[in-house]
């Protein structure tokens, strides 16, 4: 019997990739634009699988819903979970999720982000269009022998690491569980967040977002930095209040900051809202300053991390009718 997927926030790239990959596995999926949520959760009656994104919104309505309509997997083809109440899926319907994509992709767009707004790059990029080469306001720094503060050694940290240190930065490292080996083999230095604070020219946060690293990034912590500190997120968008990193943005104490993630993108991020006016006051005073990037949680954004999500994404899904131990199942 063919397996039937009700598939949910459909953009071109995710079809593109899932039908390339499906030829392996012959599942049956409907594609459907909108995030799963109470509204439109009729649409998976007759599925077997549902297969969401980072903005669903699968609370405890939700979850009966999918069980009264007979679905037995929710498989996310992301690695956060935040979105799904697992308390009301425990009993009733599995979960399950892509703890990785391409940990390269992220490393690479942080990196990005790094070069971009120490050179000035987008600056540059806009004044040339409009027959402006003046170097006036472009100036950057060396990065060779900058000194950078990496909040979470992961499998993304370690390859940023790597980067970095090719580059002749040196690395301050701070994780409750660190890797000392590799610290050694790498020449990084594992310290307290005081001192990574105080010492680190740029800081780039790589640490999963729970109660002792939500709003990590915060007024206190900003005020032991170093003056004109750079700041990156790649992470979660909950690391950083963001009204205290707009306070340190307009009192120089920051110097610049790249996010590709926001804590309350899910309004925004991944559809075009150009025709509309901002009502986001935070993200709209964001956007306002010329030393800020904002991308659209574009970090993971790469063909192979595409090839990877479907892939493991579908392979978690034929785990699961084979009735085969589920590796990336997720569980309370």
């Amino acid at each position: 019997m063919t397996v039937k997927i009700a598939f949910f926030d459909t953009k071109p790239y995710d079809e593109a990739s899932f039908n390339e990959v499906n030829c392996q596995f012959g599942y049956t999926i409907k594609y459907h634009k909108e995030h799963l949520n109470i509204d439109n959760v009729a649409l998976t009656k007759g599925a077997d699988v549902v297969c969401i994104f980072v903005n669903a919104v699968v609370d405890a309505t939700v979850i009966d819903e999918l069980v009264n309509n007979g679905v037995k997997l929710i498989a996310l083809r992301c690695a956060g979970f935040n979105n799904v109440d697992l308390n009301a899926t425990k009993g009733r319907v599995k979960v399950v999720h892509v703890p990785a994509y391409s940990p390269h992709a992220v490393a690479e767009h942080t990196l990005a982000l790094m070069l971009t707004l120490n050179r000035k790059i987008h600056k540059a990029y806009n004044r040339t269009r409009e027959g402006n080469f003046a170097l006036n306001g472009l100036m950057g720094f060396d990065m060779f022998g900058k000194t950078a503060g990496i909040i979470g050694t992961g499998k993304i940290a370690k390859i940023l690491i790597e980067i970095l240190r090719s580059m002749g930065l040196r690395v301050l490292a701070y994780d409750l569980y660190p890797d000392k080996a590799f610290a050694e083999k790498n020449g990084v230095e594992y310290v307290s967040l005081d001192e990574l604070y105080s010492n680190a020219d740029i800081i780039s946060l790589h640490c999963p977002l729970n109660k002792d690293t939500e709003y990590i990034i915060n007024k206190h912590s900003i005020s032991k930095m170093k003056n004109g500190v750079m700041i990156i997120n790649t992470g979660r968008g909950k690391l950083i209040n963001t009204h205290d990193l707009i306070q340190g943005l307009k009192h120089k104490k920051i110097g610049a900051a790249g996010l590709d993630v926001y804590e309350e993108e899910s309004h925004y991020f991944y559809e075009d809202r150009s025709n509309k006016v901002m009502d986001d006051d935070i993200l709209a005073r964001l956007l306002s300053f010329n030393n800020v990037i904002v991308t659209s949680h574009q970090a993971f954004f790469t063909k192979e991390a595409l090839f990877n999500i479907a892939e493991t994404t579908l392979q978690n899904i034929k785990d699961f009718m084979d009735e085969k131990t589920l590796v990336n199942e997720v569980t309370i």
